[in-house]
Order: structure tokens, then C-alpha cells, then sequence
């Protein structure tokens, strides 16, 4: 992707980042939601970021608009996780919409149909284990959690058994250092329940990025 591209991508990004508050203030009216204000200087950089990444990486992949679709609103997402502890059905349903219909178009544009095969079979995977997971005694999956999983196992397996592996194993790497972390440091304690929808849009991100 020439450097001309990727400034568009970057600045399709900050665009993002900007609406990414207002948007999830719709979900949610808890005071936890970051000031307005600190999201000006944060938010736009973070979803540049994001945007820039999958760019980099997926810049020969006719699905990338589909991954920068989901990763706008998996942003959202993250934000209303981190402020109330729920991932709202409308905001999942969206991505899952988005990803299955782009991700469909793609296929028959590029001519290949067995790739849209390995998307729904990663949405099956991811579903599947994280039914499993959330299953377990003491467990505290939530199904939310695991249909977002499934929402992105489709892009994952879109990009391939790398890709989807990575966006499984992840996002509990993450989750379970950082609570490490926060108990360490005495920030929370055994039964703080923490948000798992961010580590696990992060971990697909990072699963697309080494796919």
C-alpha cells in the first residue's frame, strides 16, 4: 500500500476515533465513560492506529474495508465494555452483519468462495469455544462475550488458521496478564469482575495483524 494510502487510512481513522464517544454514549449513561474531552486527544490516535495496522498488514486482502468496517465498531464496543461491563446485541449484531456481508461480497468479487467457507467456520470455532469456556464451573464468560467471539471469528478465519488461532489464544494472554497485573498491584481483588469484550477485540486485531 503506497505511503498517499495509508495517510487516507490514517485520517479515515481519526475520523472514527472522533465519533467513537458519542456513539457509545447511546449505550450507556455511566459516569465511567471517559470525559468527552480526554476521548478528543485519545481516541482518534488509538483508532488511527488500529486502522493503520490492519492496513499494513491486510493490504493485499480484498476483505480490508470489511476489517476496518468490524474494527470501528469493535472500537465502540470496547468503550462501552469498559464503562458498564456489557456488550450491547445491537453493536454486536451490527458487526457480525458487516463482517458476513462484506465478507461474502469479497468473496465473490475475488472468486473465492472457500475462503468465505473458513470465515464461518471460524465464527463456529471461536463460538464454539468460548460456549465452552463460558460453560465452565466458576466461569465468568459471559454470552455476550462469546457471541462476540463469534462475530470475530469471521474475519479471523477469513484470514486464515494463523489468524484464527491467534484471535483465540490472545485475548486471554492479555486478560489474564492484566489481571495478574491489577491484583499485583492491589487494584482490584479476587471477585472485581474485569471487562473481557476489549481483550478480545485487541487479540483479534493482533490475530489480524500476524495473520
Amino acid at each position: 500500500m503506497s505511503a498517499e494510502a495509508l495517510v487516507g487510512v490514517a485520517l479515515l481513522g481519526g475520523v472514527v476515533g472522533f465519533v467513537v464517544h458519542p456513539l457509545a454514549r447511546r449505550f450507556t449513561t455511566r459516569p465511567a465513560l471517559p470525559a468527552r474531552g480526554a476521548w478528543v486527544w485519545l481516541g482518534p490516535p488509538l483508532a488511527a492506529t488500529v486502522f493503520v495496522g490492519l492496513a499494513i498488514a491486510q493490504s493485499d486482502d480484498p476483505a480490508l474495508p470489511v476489517l476496518l468496517a468490524v474494527a470501528a465498531v469493535g472500537l465502540v464496543l470496547a468503550v462501552v465494555d469498559l464503562a458498564c461491563l456489557r456488550l450491547p446485541d445491537p453493536l454486536v449484531a451490527a458487526a457480525g452483519l458487516l463482517a458476513l456481508g462484506g465478507l461474502s461480497a469479497a468473496a465473490l468479487l475475488s472468486g473465492a468462495p472457500g475462503r468465505l467457507l473458513g470465515a464461518v467456520g471460524g465464527a463456529a470455532v471461536s463460538g464454539a469455544a468460548h460456549v465452552l469456556l463460558a460453560l465452565l464451573p466458576g466461569s465468568r464468560l459471559g454470552f455476550g462475550d462469546v457471541k462476540l467471539a463469534a462475530v470475530l471469528g469471521l474475519p479471523l478465519g477469513w484470514l486464515g488458521r494463523d489468524a484464527l488461532l491467534a484471535g483465540l489464544l490472545l485475548p486471554h494472554v492479555l486478560h489474564g496478564g492484566l489481571v495478574l497485573g491489577l491484583l499485583a498491584a492491589r487494584k482490584v481483588h479476587r471477585n472485581t469482575l474485569l471487562p473481557l469484550g476489549p481483550a478480545l477485540l485487541a487479540g483479534a486485531w493482533l490475530g489480524a495483524l500476524l495473520g
